[in-house]
């Protein structure tokens, strides 16, 4: 896949890419924050500064994008340039290295796609409730 944008261009658009208070995180955290639950945001001393974090329960939880963070990678990865190629595999590995990190510290981690809060949102809150309730 050529890119179509000179460099600059193409930076331009990557600088405007937010990280972190996305809308997928900012409609699931203000849906659990409606039903009473109390978290975190992005804490920087665990791995992977997870998106929404239950400190006293112990549950951390990602909400990644599905291109980013690569949902079904093996699908499509033919598709993209290598530099795109190599970029979210580093991401996919980097994910699995703090998920690891974060069970060896006691932590359960629940992984949230992009797909599935746009599609089966009260499953997603479900979910994640369900968990902090158990922990």
């Amino acid at each position: 896949m050529v890119d179509n944008l000179s460099k600059s261009q193409r930076s331009y658009c990557m600088s405007r890419v937010k990280g972190k208070d996305t809308s997928l995180e900012t409609v699931v955290r203000s849906a659990l924050h409606r039903q009473g639950y109390r978290f975190r945001k992005h804490v920087s001393s665990l791995p992977g500064k997870p998106d929404i974090v239950f400190p006293t329960r112990k549950v951390a939880v990602f909400i990644d994008g599905d291109f980013w963070h690569g949902w079904r990678f093996s699908q499509w990865r033919d598709k993209l340039s290598p530099w795109w190629r190599t970029k979210i595999e580093a991401t996919r590995v980097r994910d699995q290295r703090n998920h690891r990190r974060l069970r060896f510290l006691g932590w359960t981690v629940i992984r949230i796609w992009q797909h599935e809060v746009e599609k089966a949102f009260d499953k997603v809150i479900n979910r994640i409730t369900a968990v902090v309730d158990k922990e």
